[in-house]
């Protein structure tokens, strides 16, 4: 059985007044649980025909970098930093220095490019904690991106100065009853 759907004539004959403008999302947790809220958010957006990029700055091992993006879907690109190991410290080897570097400047290149409807910054708020990216050039993408873009930044401890920006902070929390 073949289906074909068919559109109608649009509705408006010219254009909406103003362009949408994406938000500045922030999930913070002091616990690691939060990255399936996100992800569901993301794969829910890509599915659609949205095209969505996330970006894991301290995953690493699986030889991936930006030149090798997991692809879920038609819609969705995944990158993780091409180290062979995940990140956790300040003190990184030259290597995985350079590896960080290229996935950052990456990652601001094509959110300038609107290439992306949606970016996932994952554990952004670490990267910035641990002195590897810049809380400044954070800020500066942020203020930068093309208005259609949103982009969600995840992490424990998010800087005031990001938390001061974003559109919609959700802080996720264990519920303290037994």
């Amino acid at each position: 059985m073949v289906l074909q759907v068919e559109t109608r004539a649009p509705i408006l004959d010219r254009p909406l007044p103003h362009a949408v403008e994406g938000l500045v999302q922030v999930f913070t947790s002091s616990h690691r649980s939060f990255f399936t809220n996100v992800m569901a958010q993301a794969l829910r957006i890509a599915g659609q025909g949205t095209p969505v990029l996330v970006v894991q700055f301290l995953k690493g091992g699986i030889n991936q970098g930006h030149e090798r993006p997991v692809c879920l879907g038609q819609h969705l690109d995944w990158l993780r930093c091409n180290v062979p190991r995940c990140i956790d410290t300040p003190e990184l080897e030259a290597a995985e220095t350079q590896a960080l570097l290229e996935l950052w400047q990456h990652t601001q290149k094509v959110v300038l490019q609107e290439k992306y409807c949606l970016v996932v910054l994952d554990e952004l708020s670490l990267a910035i904690r641990l002195g590897l990216i810049p809380e400044a050039e954070v800020l500066a993408l942020l203020r930068e991106r093309p208005k259609p873009v949103d982009v969600i930044l995840t992490g424990p401890d998010m800087p005031q100065s990001i938390l001061d920006i974003a559109d919609q902070i959700t802080q996720l929390r264990r519920n303290p009853w037994p």
